[in-house]
């Protein structure tokens, strides 16, 4: 069968997709990866066949997030929160309303429970039109309609997939990045505002109506969805999920060789991700992450550019820095990551057993990408700590939580029973044969020879 892997124009999206890519590729099967003018140097790297569509400006992708950013409602001159006790997830402070980032009640069962419709309805204006600009939908019907795929596998944020497959017969499924926010959304919001004159069909109905086509609740969450998070982050109701084990990539890269020798202190790794170096977020600033570990008695490893690192003084002697290291390479031989809540690297820790202390960005859209709900499932199972969100961090809060984290043992025993837990989950070529199954069943009755 011919395959097609729609991404948006960010390298991590397209990292969590390739092993799933080659998978299907490796079994005989033809993928293709449409993304927007100006990915080639993300998509060739994978080895993949790539086509770019759309205008190159519409690639932009971090400034237009930024322009869409609502409005905070922060007292300027307000103090970071530090009151919460380290470890205690009901303390933790989750910032100050939802258009701030993340709701004061961290439960994952309870992120949409301020107002689901309003939440949703501000992701569909505000966020989806970013990923997938509505240029790009016409581009993408008369590609698919041209090459005629019999899947059509879409990131989560690109909703043009399931556009593209109804106008092309295609069945379709949705590739989760990470805990699925919108999923948790849409099972949220009321019936009313799931069909016409919902926020999704007022968006998706005007070009579905252009290419012949209805819409249908299966737009919002695919016919099924592709899910590499662990079984104990959040799942709503009524969504079929097929579970997939997150095999982490992290493109072509050469490691140092140093990489390889055993550390001669317990190692640590700082990392922001590298995705969004420029992206003008609130970020955990680099100079308080340096500060928490100075002094100790530590090996730490930082993944920060030449940007982040020389605005500071000095950096102490315990601290090395790179601009990019892999980190399936890296991680092994760690005892606690200090991150972000990116995806990726939140998969990478748990695959190789490594606690996590998290530091969630807080950028307008992150909440619905999946970092606080990572960092509650780790802290809930003992394998890791919710520290605060980036705006709230202070060096002796991250200092107190590493030092607890590296000097309990059972950080790291949780850790590793929950790597041993996801290497259990079905691997990228276990589930083609299902995948299979699942497009003849839901793709439309055009067939071609020798497809499946």
């Amino acid at each position: 069968m011919r395959v097609l892997f729609l991404t948006v124009a960010d390298k991590s999206h397209l990292h969590i997709a390739a092993p799933l890519a080659w998978a299907l590729q490796t079994a005989g099967h033809e993928v293709c990866v449409v993304g927007q003018s100006g990915l080639a140097d993300v998509i060739t790297p994978t080895g993949l066949t790539g086509v770019e569509l759309g205008e190159p400006e519409e690639v932009r992708l971090t400034s237009r997030m930024n322009e869409k950013e609502p409005e905070r409602e922060r007292d300027p001159g307000q103090e970071p929160d530090v009151r919460a006790a380290a470890g205690d997830a009901s303390k933790q402070p989750v910032g100050d309303a939802p258009e701030h980032g993340h709701r004061r009640n961290p439960r994952q069962s309870d992120y949409a429970g301020d107002d689901p419709g309003a939440e949703f309805e501000s992701l569909v204006t505000n966020l989806f039109p970013v990923m997938c600009p509505d240029p790009l939908f016409d581009d993408l019907v008369d590609f698919a309609r041209a090459w005629e795929p019999d899947l059509v596998i879409w990131d989560m944020l690109t909703y043009a997939g399931p556009v593209v497959a109804r106008a092309g017969g295609a069945a379709h499924a949705r590739l989760l990045l990470a805990t699925d926010g919108v999923g948790q959304l849409w099972s949220a919001i009321p019936e009313k505002l799931r069909g016409s004159g919902g926020p999704l069909y007022n968006w998706l109905e005007p070009k579905l109506e252009r290419f012949g086509c209805d819409f249908g609740e299966d737009m919002a969450v695919g016919q099924w969805t592709i899910d590499p998070m662990p079984w104990w982050t959040y799942h709503p109701a009524g969504i079929h999920y097929l579970p997939m084990r997150h095999l982490p990539f992290n493109g072509p890269a050469m490691a140092p060789r140093w990489l390889y020798d055993k550390p001669a202190r317990r190692r640590v790794c700082i990392t922001l991700g590298n995705s969004h170096r420029d992206a003008g977020r609130v970020e955990a600033p680099v100079g308080t992450l340096i500060e928490a570990v100075d002094g100790l008695d530590i090996e730490v490893i930082a993944t920060f550019g030449a940007q982040q690192v020389d605005p500071l003084p000095s950096l102490p002697d315990n601290v090395r820095t790179t601009s990019f290291v892999p980190l399936n390479v890296l991680l092994p031989s760690c005892s606690a990551i200090i991150h972000h809540g990116g995806a990726g690297t939140f998969a990478g820790a748990v695959e190789h057993g490594v606690p996590q202390l998290i530091v969630p960005s807080t950028w307008w859209s992150e909440k619905w990408y999946g970092p606080v709900a990572m960092a509650n499932g780790l802290q809930e199972r003992g394998a890791g700590i919710y520290v605060c969100d980036s705006d709230r961090l202070t060096a002796d809060r991250l200092r107190d939580n590493l030092v607890r984290v590296l000097e309990e043992p059972s950080f790291g025993e949780n850790a590793a029973r929950l790597g041993t837990e996801v290497r259990g989950m079905p691997t990228p070529n276990d589930i083609v044969p299902t995948l299979e199954r699942l497009t003849a069943r839901h793709r439309g009755s055009r067939s071609r020879p020798g497809g499946l």
